[in-house]
C-alpha cells in the first residue's frame, strides 16, 4: 500500500465532544489518566500508512463542544481536499447557533428534550447550513476572561432561564424569552458579527461560507450501524444529544470501518462520534482497543500492562454492537476525526484520530484506535458522499 503522510498545516489561531451526559472535558481526561501505562510508546510500534492532510490538534477547554471541534477539524480537512487554503474555523459560532436552536426546540418540546453543551456530527453541518462560518479569530467564544473555553455558569444560567419558560408563569410565552436566552449566550460567548473583515475583504458569515469555505453542506451524510433498524434506510438516532432528532442510514456493522477505510484511501477524511469510557481508550497513551478477556476479569498485572504492547482483541458482532448499546455501556459521548491509517509491528490497522484535548498525551494530541473499537463502539460517522464505495452509495439510493 502506498504510504502517504503529509504534515498538518500550522495556522495562526485564537484561542482555543461532548457527553451526553454534560461532563466536562478537563473531568474526563482526568478518570482516563488513572487508566495508563509509562511504557506505551515503547511497547506500540506504529507505521504511517496514510495520513491526510488536517489542521493543528486544538484544545476545547472544560466543555462539552467536542461535536463542533471535530466536525469543524473535518471542514477545515475538506478544504484541504478542495485545494483550498484552511481557515481556523469558530467552534463556539457553531455551538452558540445550536445552542439557540436547542433552546427553541426545548421550549416546544415542553423541557422535555435534552439540554446541556453536548451536541452531535450533523449540528455542524445543520449550523453551517443555516448560519454559515466565522473565522475562529473573529469569534473566539471568550467573552469573560478565560485562555479556555469554560462553559458550566453559561450552562446554569440558560437552564435556569429555560425552565422557568417552560413553568411559563405568566400563562402565556412572551418573545421575550429569546431575548433573555440569547443575551446570556451574548454575554459569555460575545454577540455574533453581522459583517467582519477576513484577509482585506468583508463578509458575513452566510458569504464567508459560500465563498471562501465553500463545503456544499448537501454533499454530507450520517451512517450508523445497529440490527435493530433495517439496513439501507434512515432511522432517528436516539442518543440524548440528538436534540434535532436528525436521521442517520443505516449499514451493516463490517461497512463501517469498509466506508471509512474507501473514504480514507480516497481522499476523504471522516467525524467520528463514540463512546470514550471504556478502560481499553487511553488518551494518556493514544491508544483504544477491544481486549480479549473484560477488564472486569482481569488480575491487576493484567490491567497494569494493558497498555504496554498490541494485545489480541475482542471479536466484535452485531449482537454485540447492540447489546452495548441497549444497556448504555456504548453512549454517544465524544467526538473525534478520522484523519488516517497505520499499521503497529504485528501488521494490524489502526486509524488515526485527532482529538481536541490539547497535545498533551504521548501523539502530540492524536491517537491510534484498531478498527475493532470504532466498530464496537461507534454512534455515528459523518463523511463526504463521495468517499462511500459506489456500491453502498447505491444501496443508500444516495
Amino acid at each position: 500500500m502506498t504510504k502517504l503522510s503529509i504534515k498538518p498545516w500550522v495556522l495562526a489561531s485564537g484561542m482555543l465532544f461532548s457527553t451526553s451526559f454534560g461532563f466536562a472535558q478537563d473531568n474526563l481526561v482526568n478518570s482516563l489518566k488513572n487508566n495508563q501505562s509509562a511504557n506505551s510508546t515503547s511497547g506500540f510500534k506504529f507505521t504511517e500508512v496514510l495520513n491526510l492532510e488536517n489542521t493543528p490538534v486544538q484544545n476545547q477547554g472544560s466543555s462539552g463542544t467536542c461535536w463542533s471541534y471535530s466536525t469543524n477539524s473535518f471542514i477545515e480537512s475538506e478544504m484541504l481536499r478542495m485545494g483550498k487554503e484552511p481557515v481556523a474555523l469558530s467552534q463556539l459560532f457553531t455551538a452558540r447557533n445550536a445552542y439557540v436552536e436547542k433552546g427553541k426546540n426545548y421550549v416546544r418540546m415542553h423541557g422535555a428534550v435534552t439540554l446541556g453543551d453536548g451536541g452531535a456530527l450533523h449540528d455542524v453541518i445543520n449550523m453551517y447550513k443555516k448560519y454559515g462560518a466565522v473565522p475562529q479569530t473573529n469569534y473566539t467564544g471568550l467573552n469573560y476572561g478565560t485562555k479556555l473555553n469554560k462553559t458550566a455558569e453559561m450552562g446554569a444560567i440558560t437552564t435556569g432561564i429555560l425552565e422557568a419558560v417552560v413553568k411559563n408563569p405568566n400563562g402565556t410565552l412572551t418573545p421575550n424569552w429569546e431575548k433573555a436566552y440569547t443575551s446570556v449566550l451574548d454575554s459569555y460567548l460575545g454577540a455574533v458579527p453581522e459583517k467582519f473583515d477576513y484577509k482585506g475583504k468583508t463578509y458575513t458569515p452566510q458569504t464567508f461560507a459560500k465563498q471562501v469555505v465553500g463545503i456544499n453542506p448537501d454533499d454530507y451524510v450520517e451512517l450508523s450501524s445497529f440490527m435493530e433498524h433495517p439496513y439501507y434506510s434512515k432511522f432517528t438516532l436516539l442518543v440524548p444529544d440528538n436534540w434535532s432528532f436528525d436521521q442517520v442510514y443505516n449499514v451493516k456493522l463490517n461497512e463501517v470501518t469498509d466506508i471509512i477505510d474507501n473514504a480514507l484511501k480516497t481522499g476523504y477524511s471522516v467525524a467520528w462520534a463514540t463512546d470514550v469510557s471504556e478502560k481499553s481508550f487511553s488518551y494518556k497513551n493514544g491508544v483504544a482497543y477491544v481486549p480479549a478477556k473484560p477488564f472486569e476479569e482481569m488480575n491487576a498485572s493484567e490491567k497494569e500492562a494493558m497498555f504496554s504492547e498490541p494485545k489480541p482483541e475482542m471479536e466484535i458482532t452485531e449482537t454485540l454492537r447492540q447489546q452495548a448499546f441497549d444497556n448504555y455501556q456504548t453512549t454517544d459521548d465524544h467526538g473525534m476525526h478520522i484523519v488516517g491509517l497505520a499499521k503497529d509491528q504485528n501488521g494490524k490497522e489502526y486509524y488515526i484520530v485527532k482529538n481536541s484535548w490539547g497535545v498533551t498525551n504521548d501523539y502530540k494530541g492524536y491517537l491510534y484506535v484498531t478498527k475493532n473499537y470504532v466498530k464496537y463502539k461507534t454512534t455515528a460517522i459523518l463523511l463526504n458522499k463521495a468517499g462511500i464505495p459506489s456500491t453502498i452509495n447505491k444501496k443508500l439510493g444516495l
